[in-house]
């Protein structure tokens, strides 16, 4: 995994960065991460868990319509790939 190093950081960035992450329960490593990961991620991307729970807000399934759904899902754990 790739290394990054920030030199010459105001103290008072430094300093946020420490408020913000505590904040958060996060490590300052980790928000910047997170800030990192943030910035960079393609605007409008839409996750699957995200637009298949929109599509079932649209198409107004009923709990029994749903439950068919449930009961015809396929529970079997998945198996890891092998090489």
């Amino acid at each position: 995994m790739a290394m990054l190093t920030v030199r010459n950081l105001p103290d008072e960035v430094h300093r946020a960065l420490r408020i913000r992450a505590a904040r958060h329960g996060h490590s300052m490593e980790a928000e910047v991460r997170e800030i990192l990961e943030t910035a960079v991620s393609p605007e409008g991307k839409v996750k699957l868990g995200s637009l298949l729970a929109d599509l079932g807000k649209q198409a107004r399934l009923s709990d029994s319509e749903f439950a068919v759904f449930e009961q015809a899902r396929d529970k079997t754990p998945a198996r890891p790939v092998s090489p």
